[in-house]
């Protein structure tokens, strides 16, 4: 709202010039949002089913989160982990009373830090037994940061920022993790659905038998929940949904609502000690106090049905297109509102995202061949309805 006079043009010169080129940006500019739409200067209207990456968890402009910031910016925003910070307590308690797992939580900024600290974890409770292999699954995304880009199991992703530090291991898929593991591994780290890598829900029955044999053999199970955290498989993580206890679970876009923060759970209590880690601005009080802002609103969406009449509703939407359009689609993906459509040409899946924009509509691309779809987790019914209505219409001018 503050630089509205600015030109569009101004402002595409300012970015060229001013700001590292490693995004491809839209030559567009939303100034406002509410719930799912957003708005443009102008007041042109967007659906939004792409949450700023699923971080937007309830909704843009929402009146609860802004007057909750508002208020707690008035008091204190950041002062240091030297001291107690209220919100950070009752968000550590209140995020582990809703999943239910005896752990205890570290706060940062971001996931690519959250799942620093649960690497960091790992390593401290493997040195005394010279272990500090940590295996992750082919397409996986942890972070870019250097080590957690290393952790990604992405090739085409090392380029240029070699050397890494030593001690991660690919393996195809949860079957394959058995085959990788070695007398130096203490860690297996997955996402039980692939965020970057193709929107794919791992076998619950497969995950289920690797967590009863990692803890067989004292090997740490690592969870990475970034995306499909805090409700966005309709489960407060997607651990619950999944039946399994991890050590390890890590966290963060949708906890904050759009203020940055990160969160990792740990059932290793003792395993840090002062100084072994640590953040400057992580769990402060405006993010903390963000995130418990978030929960209250999405606690009561679950406990009200309202987020799983919402899931039950959008799959239906994906059913019925990727029946209707089965001759662009080979099958729907994911859980929750952490969802995605296979397209069966790669070329299909930019133009459909472009073509969905020129449409109104901000869909998101996942892995080569997927599109994504990451709504806010409460959204209304007339906004989903709207957001399908252009989806077709998008998917209907690749037809013309």
């Amino acid at each position: 709202m503050f630089d509205q006079h600015y030109k569009i043009d101004d402002l595409l010169a300012f970015d060229e010039k001013y700001i590292m080129p490693t995004y491809k940006r839209r030559s567009i500019r939303f100034a406002y949002g509410e719930g799912s739409r957003l708005y443009t200067p102008c007041a042109k209207e967007f659906i939004d089913f792409a949450s700023g990456i699923g971080v937007c968890s309830v909704g843009h402009g929402n009146v609860k989160l802004a007057n909750a910031l508002a208020m707690q910016a008035k008091d204190l925003i950041h002062l240091s982990n030297l001291y107690l910070i209220e919100p950070q307590a009752l968000l550590a308690k209140k995020v582990i009373e809703l999943c239910g797992y005896d752990m205890q939580a570290f706060f940062s900024n971001s996931g690519a830090e959250a799942n620093e600290c649960a690497i960091k974890i790992a390593r401290k409770f493997g040195e005394p037994s010279k272990r500090y292999k940590i295996i992750t699954l082919k397409s996986s995304f942890h972070g870019r940061t250097i080590t957690t880009l290393k952790a990604s199991a992405q090739d085409e992703m090392h380029k240029h920022f070699a050397p890494f530090p030593p001690g991660f291991t690919q393996a195809l898929d949860i079957d394959d993790v058995y085959q990788v593991i070695d007398n130096e591994t203490c860690a297996v780290m997955i996402e039980l659905i692939m965020g970057e890598g193709g929107i794919y829900a791992q076998d619950e029955l497969k995950v289920q038998a690797l967590c009863s044999f990692l803890k067989e053999k004292n090997i740490l199970f690592i969870i990475d929940e970034v995306q499909s955290g805090v409700y966005r498989s309709g489960e407060i993580f997607a651990s619950n949904a999944y039946k399994i206890t991890p050590d390890i679970i890590t966290t963060a876009k949708g906890l904050g609502g759009g203020v940055p923060i990160g969160m990792t759970l740990c059932g290793l209590k003792d395993i840090f000690a002062p100084g072994d880690h640590g953040s400057t601005f992580g769990g402060n009080f405006l993010s903390s106090r963000a995130g418990l802002c978030v929960l209250e609103i999405l606690e009561d969406e679950y406990k009200s049905l309202r987020l799983a009449q919402a899931i039950e509703k959008f799959d239906g939407f994906l059913n019925h297109y990727a029946h209707k359009f089965s001759h662009l689609f080979e099958k729907t993906v994911g859980m929750g509102l952490m969802r995605g459509l296979v397209v069966r040409e790669h070329q299909l899946q930019k133009d459909l995202i472009d073509q969905a924009f020129e449409a109104r509509l901000l869909i998101l691309k996942s892995g080569k061949n997927v599109i994504r779809f990451l709504p806010p987790l409460n959204i209304k019914n007339n906004e989903m309805e709207e957001g399908f209505a252009r989806f077709e219409k998008a998917c209907l001018s690749l037809e013309s």
